[in-house]
C-alpha cells in the first residue's frame, strides 16, 4: 500500500509539472502574440504543438528570393520575438530554415541547392538574435530542413509560399522532466 501511495504521489507531481509547463507554454505564445501586435496571419503563426512552442515567419516577410539577406522590416519583427524570449533567460531554441521544392538555381558560390539556402537563411535569422538584440548564442542553434519537413503541398503557390518559412522552435526543457524522473533521495 505504502508503494502504491508513493506511486501516486509521483503520478500526481508529474501531471502538476506537465500542466505547469501547459501554462507556462500557453504564457509564452499570449506574450509573442502580444509583442508581434496586428501583423498579417499569413506572415507570422504562433503555436503550440505536443508541448512545444513554434513561431513560423513566411520568408515573404523576411528574405527576397532565393536570398539570406534579412530585410530591414523584418529585423523589427525579430526584434519583438527577441524582447519575448530575452525575458525567458532559461529558454533555448532552435531557428530552422525551410524551403519549397524548387531547386535552388544560381548553384555556385555561397549557395548551392535549398540546403545551403535554409541553412544560412537560420544562421542570418541567429546572427540578427545575438548581434542585434543581445540574445545569448548559448540558448540557441540555428538548422536547415531544405524542402523535407512541408506544411502544405507544394503542388499549389499558397503551399509553396507556406513552405518557404523560418520557424523558431521553443525545445522544451527536458532537463526539468528528467529531474522529476529521478528517485527522490528521502
Amino acid at each position: 500500500m505504502e508503494n502504491i501511495g508513493a506511486k501516486d504521489n509521483y503520478i500526481q507531481t508529474l501531471q502538476q509539472q506537465m500542466a505547469r509547463k501547459d501554462s507556462l507554454n500557453m504564457a509564452l505564445v499570449m506574450n509573442l502574440k502580444g509583442a508581434i501586435g496586428n501583423l498579417d496571419d499569413k506572415d507570422i503563426n504562433i503555436k503550440v504543438d505536443k508541448g512545444v512552442v513554434y513561431v513560423d515567419i513566411s520568408d515573404k516577410l523576411l528574405f527576397t528570393t532565393g536570398k539570406y539577406d534579412v530585410s530591414e522590416n523584418a529585423k523589427t519583427v525579430l526584434g519583438k520575438v527577441a524582447t519575448v524570449l530575452k525575458n525567458q533567460p532559461d529558454i533555448e531554441f532552435m531557428v530552422e530554415g525551410h524551403t519549397d521544392n524548387v531547386p535552388f538555381r544560381g548553384g555556385s558560390g555561397l549557395v548551392k541547392d535549398n540546403w545551403d539556402l535554409s541553412v544560412k537563411r537560420a544562421t542570418a535569422v541567429v546572427r540578427i538574435l545575438q548581434n542585434e538584440y543581445g540574445l545569448d548564442p548559448a540558448k540557441m542553434a540555428a538548422a536547415g530542413r531544405s524542402e523535407y519537413k512541408p506544411v502544405a503541398d507544394n503542388s499549389t503557390p499558397e503551399g509553396k509560399a507556406a513552405n518557404r518559412r523560418t520557424r523558431i522552435v521553443i525545445l522544451p526543457q527536458l532537463d526539468q522532466f528528467f529531474k522529476l524522473l529521478e528517485p527522490s533521495k528521502n
